[in-house]
């Protein structure tokens, strides 16, 4: 790796994760990527690293030195209550032990039903085992912050946009929409909903690791509000694709596919936040990390690119 003194570690390859990493190396500090399988983007200041990061020790030997370990990890969505508590509890070990400063990903899960727009002062008030899960590991992290033993921050993001995110609206509506064929999603077509574009996670994930401000609290990420129709046509519009056929998944629907698709069988406890309006208000986080959200546009235009194939 470069000589740079500044070095950070991203657990996890994915979308999030390789663009947080490369947003750090663009500004010349040195990343770690680790990951199962050592993927993460090319660039010369990011080294990939073949690891499980539930392995504590490896993790400490790996993350030692380091000035923060960013959790962008995303276990499969059907084997979170297995897989993510020891995981989490590796990576904090890790922070803990290494002295680096802890950013954790996280998602709207924990605060369960909420009537308006969702801000971080919200309470831990989940309703759902994915929910709970979520809950649990910022709960644990605050506790250690508060303890005095790490830094801890998490940024929340609403339902991810943009090339490579793992989102219902990414797997489910933009490939028929490119391929011209009907799309089928859970939740109300017409409700505004809040959508944070990757590259936007990335750059509020790095201003919070940056920030004196962020320790011990939760920062949202800015996005931005649209139904999913409003999306949907301006996506067909920016790609030249056919007037897109899109109907709604009902809860019925959505069990019946969960019987033979495990991912899909997760989704009908977390159909909650698809019936009304979900909306991140991230009002905070403009004014205090000075990220804004970038134009749907940006996202929609990404998604119809050859890259985002």
């Amino acid at each position: 790796m470069s000589s740079s003194s500044v070095f950070h570690v991203v657990v996890g390859a994915g979308a999030t994760g390789s663009a947080t990493a490369l947003l750090l190396a663009e500004s010349g500090e040195r990343v770690r990527v680790v990951s199962r399988r050592g993927g993460g983007p090319p660039h010369p200041l990011i080294e990939r690293v073949a690891a499980d990061a539930t392995d504590t020790a490896r993790l400490i030997e790996l993350t030692s030195g380091a000035r923060t370990l960013f959790n962008c990890a995303m276990p499969p969505y059907d084997r979170w209550p297995i897989d993510w508590p020891p995981l989490a509890a590796a990576m904090l070990t890790a922070a803990e032990r290494t002295g680096a400063h802890y950013v954790m990903l996280g998602n709207l899960y924990g605060y369960g039903p909420v009537d308006g727009p969702m801000t971080e002062d919200l309470p831990m008030a989940p309703t759902t085992v994915k929910g709970r899960v979520r809950a649990e590991m910022w709960t644990n992290a605050l506790a250690a912050h508060d303890a005095g033993r790490v830094l801890v921050t998490e940024v929340r993001a609403s339902d991810f946009l943009g090339a490579g995110a793992g989102s219902l609206y990414n797997f489910l509506v933009v490939p028929q929409v490119l391929a011209g064929t009907p799309a089928a999603i859970p939740g109300d077509l017409d409700a505004p909903q809040s959508w944070s574009y990757i590259g936007d996670v990335a750059r509020t994930l790095v201003a919070a690791a940056r920030s004196a401000e962020s320790w011990g609290r939760a920062w949202h990420v800015p996005s931005s509000t649209g139904s999913i129709r409003d999306l949907t046509a301006r996506l067909a519009e920016l790609t030249g694709s056919p007037v897109p056929r899109l109907t709604r998944l009902t809860a019925e629907e959505v069990r019946a596919i969960g019987l033979e698709n495990p991912i899909m069988a997760e989704v009908e406890e977390m159909l909650y936040l698809t019936e009304g309006a979900s909306i991140l208000d991230a009002t905070v986080t403009t004014k205090i990390l000075e990220v804004s959200a970038s134009p749907l546009d940006t996202a929609l235009r990404e998604l119809g690119s050859p890259v985002g194939e």
